[in-house]
């Protein structure tokens, strides 16, 4: 898949990080010369503060395709989604998702209040025909290569068509952000067995199985099996997902903060972490999030990306990057054309017709 050539244009939330304004502009510079993107960058937030962050950099950012769109508020982490849209209508997060539905951005990037930024999602922007509830995606580290687990927040409460529709945006998403042709989709559970799970994992195994060449389904897996790399999308509710995502990001701190206090204990250790430096460093790249920073909302008409609130530099950047690559695949496209399709093999002619 190729995807569009011509430069995208991203709306940047810069107000809702944990590090702070001066964060993002950072990251935009690590974007620029680091990962050598050419997509405009449109930051959304306080005029004045930016123009101040900015002319720190000014050489810096002499390239151009670079402007600032003001926006006189901030959604909090602790306010609550829809009496931020109602209390906060000129918030930097609220102001982006504004320019995305207006068309003069492809794509948004935000480190603010996960809550609020699907709802402003949902809300502003609609899902795509078909698609009953967007859900949250994201890429972690496995021994062979990354891969893609969805659902991680979005919907803790799912049914089986929700998870259906999760494998085939989890499935569009692996091909643009991890460039495959054909992701191996798998069904978390307990057992790969036939019928062993809960009533809801062997309602979607049985449609997953009606996809044919909509998606490359390979069955049940297991969690040992996600790490192992036998998968390439990994598909559940949000409930199970972000449980998985933040034990998974706990063990590997745990794991990390382990292996350093054992090579301190004493001298001969610290001697063989010192020569064994450079294989720490590859796996502490390997095991970073920053690379595969952020998580789509996906199913929505439009592209929605949301990073950590403590996202750091790189993060970011990799962030910006990966919305990018959606936009130049033309994601959206192919997840409305296998929805329907999908939609076509499951559901009665009177169930198909997008809710209003």
């Amino acid at each position: 898949m190729t995807g569009s050539a011509a430069p995208c244009t991203i709306a940047v939330d810069v107000m809702g990080s944990d590090l702070g304004p001066s964060e993002f502009i950072r990251g935009l510079l690590y974007a620029r010369e680091e990962l050598k993107l050419d997509s405009e960058i449109i930051l959304v937030g306080k005029e004045r503060l930016l123009e101040r962050l900015l002319k720190a950099q000014k050489s810096k950012f002499a390239l151009g395709k670079l402007r600032i769109h003001h926006a006189s508020e901030v959604v909090d982490m602790d306010d609550k989604p829809v009496m931020a849209m109602r209390s906060k209508k000129d918030a930097s997060m609220f102001q982006a998702v504004n320019l995305l539905k207006e068309g003069e951005a492809h794509a948004v990037v935000s480190c603010g209040n996960t809550g609020a930024l699907m709802a402003a999602g949902t809300i502003r922007l609609r899902p795509l025909e078909g698609v009953e509830r967007p859900a949250l995606g994201t890429i972690i580290p496995t021994k062979q290569k990354p891969c893609v687990l969805i659902d991680v927040g979005a919907n803790p409460e799912s049914n089986s068509l929700n998870l259906v529709h999760n494998a085939i945006l989890g499935t569009n998403y692996a091909r643009s952000a991890l460039n495959l042709e054909q992701p191996r989709v798998g069904l978390l559970t307990i057992g790969t067995e036939d019928g062993k799970g809960n009533s809801l994992i062997n309602e979607t195994h049985a449609k997953l199985q009606q996809m044919g060449s909509i998606i490359h389904y390979i069955g049940p897996v297991e969690g040992f099996q996600i790490f192992e790399g036998d998968v390439d999308v990994v598909v559940c509710d949000g409930f199970v997902g972000n449980v998985l995502l933040k034990s998974s990001e706990a063990v590997f701190k745990f794991v990390g903060k382990t292996i350093r206090d054992e090579l301190r204990r004493n001298a001969k250790r610290m001697l063989g972490a010192a020569l064994a430096k450079s294989a720490f460093s590859d796996m502490r790249t390997r095991l970073s999030p920053d690379h595969h920073a952020g998580a789509p909302l996906l199913g929505l008409k439009g592209n929605i990306l949301k990073s950590h609130g403590s996202s750091n530099y790189i993060a970011i950047a990799n962030a910006i990057r990966i919305a990018s690559e959606i936009v130049r695949h033309d994601m959206l496209d192919s997840i409305q054309s296998d929805i329907l399709q999908a939609n076509a093999t499951l559901l009665e002619p009177s169930e198909t017709a997008s809710p209003e």
